[in-house]
């Protein structure tokens, strides 16, 4: 299965590497840099690399390149998802997945490596298995392990591992019950030139904290369910149930973890809770031109927009920019040529990027909203049963989205 794995950074160089089996020589990246060099930029290197004795499976999170080296062809969407359950892994462990925490943390770091494959395969990917084989790192248990020289595997095996729900650890017990379930979507959309929506797209998924006492058994209903498509689920959901009555059941892992993923198609009407409207003019005879954008509110179901930031990638031949929102921050990176605005709250924003550019031509660009809905309770509800106690209404906590949309214009 998995021979190795290497970690490399944005600048090219390898941190961190990992072997299961023999050890395979670093010369064999060098593939993966000639497809890095190839690249226009670091999300659009291949995924799968065949190479005369190997291949590279990889994936870009947190701006770090995991890759992946196998000797047989194996189906390549199985070693990516458990690259990204890794990298799920290492945010869940330190809070953040970075070069520099990774490095700090590096004992920890192999000791989890070494759980989660076993001669290559996949063993324990389960946050809550992992987390009783080895504890995660504080400040004290560092301090003590350095003075009395023990390390951070656990003294026995998880008490979930042998039961017919390995995903949750037993004897677990709160204060207080709580459970909360964030429904994160992006939205791939492209808008014309007077803000209409021509096509757009989501795809979702439900981030959930549930920290609940003993075994509970939840179900989570949707308002609509039939919009969603290509389900993902965690392993704790009962798919039957899904398929019969397109109602969540399911015993929760103790903690955080990603209950499902979805799609919805662009068949389905996708409403967008903000308008975008740019427009784009050049001088006559000049390289000087003008990028307007306009953001406002759309009244979808009362929800306010919060949090808003918005991005719109220039091309290559813009030399410089001079942006004037009409509330808010912005910035202007001259070495990506993408231009930031970030405000608290969408009213009516209007924003002007006057600039000079290389050639008066322009080949189009996406812009991207990030933005949060809140409050929010009307999507779905959660109720269950818990040692006798009965738990009602944990509604979802709120919505962040993402809206790339692309633009239909011409200067």
């Amino acid at each position: 299965m998995i021979h190795s794995l290497f970690l490399i950074n944005a600048s090219g160089d390898i941190f961190l590497e990992k072997h299961w089996k023999s050890v395979v020589s670093r010369s064999v990246c060098d593939y993966f840099f000639e497809a890095q060099e190839r690249a226009s930029e670091a999300e659009n290197v291949p995924p799968v690399i065949s190479t005369p004795h190997h291949y590279l499976l990889s994936v870009y999170r947190h701006k770090i390149f995991f890759v992946a080296v196998i000797q047989t062809e194996v189906p390549p969407l199985f070693v990516i998802e458990f690259l990204h359950r890794v990298v799920d892994t290492f945010q869940d462990y330190f809070g953040v997945c970075s070069e520099v925490m990774i490095k700090d943390n590096v004992v920890v770091v192999y000791e989890v490596l070494e759980e989660m494959l076993d001669n290559g395969f996949p063993l324990a990917t389960e946050s809550n298995i992992l987390k009783e084989l080895i504890k995660p790192p504080t400040i004290l248990r560092t301090v003590v392990n350095t003075i009395t020289g023990s390390t951070n595997v656990g003294d026995q095996l998880p008490t979930g591992q042998l039961s017919v729900v390995p995903w949750r650890r037993t004897g677990v017990k709160y204060t207080n019950n709580e459970a909360y379930f964030d429904v994160i979507e992006e939205i791939d959309a492209i808008i014309d030139k007077s803000g209409s929506t021509i096509t757009a797209e989501i795809q979702g998924v439900i981030d959930a904290c549930v920290k609940l006492t003993g075994m509970p058994d939840l179900t989570l209903s949707f308002m609509n369910p039939r919009l969603l498509d290509d389900v993902s689920f965690h392993p704790c959901v009962r798919f039957k149930r899904w398929e019969s009555e397109r109602i969540l059941s399911f015993i929760p892992p103790d903690g955080n973890f990603r209950l499902l993923s979805y799609h919805v198609s662009a068949q389905n009407l996708v409403a967008i809770p903000v308008y975008v409207k740019h427009n784009i003019n050049f001088r006559d005879s000049s390289s000087l031109g003008r990028f307007e954008i306009t953001v406002g509110p759309k009244q979808t179901m009362g929800k306010t927009v919060e949090g808003v930031m918005v991005t719109s990638q220039m091309p290559k031949g813009v030399l410089n920019m001079s942006l004037t929102p009409s509330q808010g921050t912005h910035i202007f990176d001259p070495v990506t040529k993408g231009s930031f605005f970030s405000f608290l709250s969408v009213r009516f924003i209007r924003s002007r990027a006057s600039g000079n550019t290389a050639s008066a031509t322009w080949k189009g660009g996406d812009t991207a909203l990030f933005m949060s809905l809140l409050p929010i309770g009307s999507v779905g509800r959660t109720h269950g049963t818990n040692s006798g106690n009965t738990i009602h209404d944990m509604l979802l906590r709120n919505i962040t989205g993402k809206i790339r949309s692309s633009c239909l214009c011409s200067p």
